[in-house]
């Protein structure tokens, strides 16, 4: 059984991927938060970061609907994202970070702007900020996955980060 509780805190999680709050995910909320990063670090679409932000967008879309749209009508509702992906997947949390991961490591290549393969944490509070995160929560969020406090974001520390904020235990 799912408790109210742990319900609260997917459907907060569910907003997080519901970018214009029409009351589903969809692809179109996929695309808007690539185009969202892409614009924040003056990126063209066009750009072989741009494209590989899309691709990876595209394959995270791909890989959650997979998982949770249980009618496959596109569109994943809270209900199918609270009973289907996160009930499947919070007992292989790995499992959700790798459908993720070529999204987050495309929108990491976006804010790095050395080519070193890390995001300093203001760059990675950027993106936050560019996926609707509020200032100040994007701010302490991405100081805190800068885990060996090298000032850097590297892409395992987001992967396992996402993995276990999306993922939650109930």
């Amino acid at each position: 059984m799912v408790s109210s509780e742990y319900e609260g805190r997917i459907a907060a999680r569910f907003a997080t991927f519901d970018q214009d709050g029409n009351g589903w995910i969809d692809r179109e909320d996929f695309n808007a938060a690539t185009k969202a990063v892409l614009s924040e670090f003056d990126t063209t679409a066009r750009s072989d970061k741009g494209q590989a932000l899309y691709i990876g967008a595209e394959a995270f879309w791909q890989g959650m609907a997979g998982i949770a749209d249980r009618d496959g009508d596109q569109r994943i509702t809270r209900d199918e994202f609270v009973n289907g992906a996160v009930k499947r997947l919070r007992d292989n949390p790995d499992r959700f970070a790798e459908i993720a991961r070529p999204f987050l490591h495309a929108a990491l290549a976006v804010a790095d702007s050395d080519g070193d393969g890390t995001a300093t944490v203001e760059d990675t509070a950027r993106v936050l900020k560019a996926l609707g995160v509020p200032e100040q929560i994007a701010n302490a969020t991405a100081a805190a996955l800068d885990t060996d406090t090298d000032g850097k974001v590297s892409e395992s520390e987001i992967v396992t980060a996402f993995a276990r904020y999306f993922t939650v235990p109930e």
